[in-house]
């Protein structure tokens, strides 16, 4: 695959070889977009269109450092919060001892103690949709440490769901309606929105469709995770949507943000390279992932020591190489019709170093 002459080469291959029915990919470095290429079907069943650079991708996991991390740094650069601070104390209700001491850097960096996953929908899907949020708390709350907070990393949705409870008990608004306005529009950042808040795309069409779903059907539109879903399709840890453009946009005012240009408001270099670096005892920055010491999913070619991006579970990913300015994101419906197609881990490496190659 990697001998193929192209980029766009490399996609359409992709899509016949059954990796993902469609993608769009976006790179490029100091001096903007460099690369930019869609190819293949927003569906594999009728009604199905080809994938344009509108085309709106469910971006699964990239919620965490797109939107509930940057949520938090909206917190922290208004002196909200400390991110130091306990962040269940916030919460009304009693809060078990054992999770008192965890912090609002613990829940970003993943070394809160909570677990990584539970099936919360089986039980919330079967209440009144008034009453799930408040359960949610309840099951968070009940949920056993599997250690100490701080003591090691554990990549948890619970942590980011249990953020989304704590950023809604600080600002008195809903979840997706603080990230639209007071993190997105106001970094003049368009094209990354919430479906089931603000439907910018109306037309179910004008979405890649993920998987068909046992309960739901085919999901066109509707966020995949089932969690998010249960809580109305807006989550910390999932359920936000967009193109390849939008989330280049805001990567890009980060990556200046990081080299030290202060355009204006809260988006400083100080804070923005906080949340770029791994803190002290942890091995995430809080919000974004690091690439693995071997066999990462962004290549050979990106700095393994100033890198950061992260992956999503529909199919979706960026990286930020920060010491050459570069940024590469793909987002695919590799979901599409179901969730056992894993291809795509051959796939990522294979397209990061091609572009690295050509962006050096």
């Amino acid at each position: 695959m990697n001998r193929l002459k192209t980029i766009d080469d490399l996609l359409h291959h992709a899509v016949g070889e059954g990796v993902f029915p469609g993608c769009q990919v976006m790179a490029g470095g100091a001096g903007g977009v460099a690369i930019a290429a869609v190819a293949g079907m927003t569906s594999l069943y009728d009604g199905g269109q080809k994938v344009g650079p509108d085309t709106v991708f469910d971006l699964a996991s990239l919620t965490k450092p797109l939107a509930t991390a940057l949520a938090v740094m909206r917190l922290a650069a208004d002196g909200t919060i400390a991110l130091t601070d306990p962040a269940c104390a916030v919460l009304e209700g009693a809060c078990p001892s054992e999770k008192a001491a965890i912090t609002w850097e613990n829940l970003l960096c993943h070394n809160s103690g909570l677990p990584d996953y539970r099936p919360y929908y089986e039980k919330l899907l079967a209440m009144p949709a008034p009453g799930r949020k408040s359960e949610l708390h309840r099951m968070i709350m009940d949920e056993p440490l599997l250690h100490a907070p701080g003591r090691c990393t554990l990549y948890s949705d619970i942590g980011f769901m249990l953020l989304q409870l704590c950023i809604e008990a600080v600002t008195g608004k809903t979840f997706p309606v603080f990230v639209q306005y007071d993190v997105f529009s106001s970094l003049s950042v368009s094209g990354l929105f919430f479906p089931s808040d603000n439907d910018l795309a109306t037309d179910p069409s004008d979405y890649a469709a993920t998987e068909v779903c046992p309960f739901r059907g085919l999901l066109q539109g509707v966020v995949h995770d089932e969690n998010a879903f249960a809580v109305g399709g807006a989550a910390g840890h999932a359920g936000l949507f967009g193109t390849a453009g939008a989330v280049y946009q805001l990567l890009a005012k980060l990556l200046a943000a990081y080299a030290g240009d202060h355009g204006g408001g809260w988006l400083s270099p100080e804070w923005v390279r906080r949340f770029l670096t791994v803190p002290e005892n942890a091995q995430r920055t809080p919000g974004f992932d690091v690439p693995s010491k071997v066999g990462s999913s962004c290549g050979r070619y990106f700095s393994k020591a100033r890198t950061v991006g992260h992956l999503g579970f529909t199919g979706t990913s960026f990286w930020m190489d920060l010491d050459r300015k570069i940024i590469v994101i793909l987002l695919t419906n590799r979901v599409h019709p179901s969730r056992v197609n894993e291809k795509i881990k051959q796939f990522r490496p294979i397209i990061h170093d091609e572009i690295m190659q050509r962006l050096a």
